[in-house]
């Protein structure tokens, strides 16, 4: 379980996120909804402990969250971080000597799923085809939380559809978690079980999907709208 409690964090001073305040079970596909500049990428990377709160506290497992808790959390980027002269098996090796939970035969089976070569140059490969060697390489981990930042972003529909299946088919949501942020709340909403909503660094809403749908009688999309029109 991941919580934060009165998580705030500034850079200089501009604050990013204000008194955040979360608990996210192990178990469920969690949406990060949220404007750009909300703070979703600067959420993430606290939980990622890629950075440090400047007040409150973020705990793993009742644990503090550092920069050790990448033995159990996966962290993938908005960005392609990837050496661009490494062939997707070399990517695939380089991460199986950087963490012990990584399973190359798995990344590999994750590449074949969705019709990567491994001796194809990442340099070389279109948006939608680094799209899919992120999510192998982040998935190929058997980490207890995977965390994405804008895993659609930019790709085409049937690249998205294909990630996305690939989410479910090799991850175990029962003993995993995955926390996604996204623009593509229609189409990923099928995958989710909960959202948090983020405006100016602030928790507007958090919700589970199937009350959204069941209290409010519409889809995510629909609710988040209004949702977002009220607090104008």
């Amino acid at each position: 379980m991941i919580e934060l409690s009165q998580v705030s964090k500034k850079y200089g001073r501009r604050k990013a996120l204000t008194d955040v305040t979360l608990t996210l079970p192990i178990g469920k596909v969690i949406g990060l909804i949220g404007e750009n500049g909300s703070g979703k990428t600067t959420l993430l990377k606290l939980i990622a402990g890629l950075l440090t709160p400047n007040s409150g506290q973020a705990t793993f497992n009742g644990q503090p969250i550092s920069r050790r808790i990448a033995k159990d959390i996966a962290y993938m980027p908005d960005a392609d971080l990837f050496y661009p002269y490494f062939t997707v098996r070399q990517l695939f090796d380089f991460y199986d000597s950087q963490f012990e939970d990584f399973d190359i035969v798995k990344a590999k089976e994750i590449a074949q799923y969705l019709n990567l070569s491994l001796d194809s140059k990442i340099k070389h490969l279109s948006k939608g085809n680094r799209g899919r060697v992120k999510i192998a390489a982040t998935l190929g981990r058997e980490a207890k939380v995977y965390l994405l930042d804008e895993p659609f972003s930019g790709l085409d529909p049937m690249v998205r559809e294909d990630i996305a299946k690939g989410l479910i088919q090799f991850t175990d949501i029962e003993r995993q978690m995955i926390l996604m942020s996204t623009h593509e709340i229609k189409e990923m909403e099928p995958l989710l079980d909960e959202v948090v909503v983020l405006r100016g660094g602030q928790v507007i809403a958090h919700e589970l999907v199937d009350d959204i749908r069941e209290l409010h009688g519409i889809d995510t999309t629909t609710w988040m709208v209004s949702l977002f029109k009220g607090e104008k």
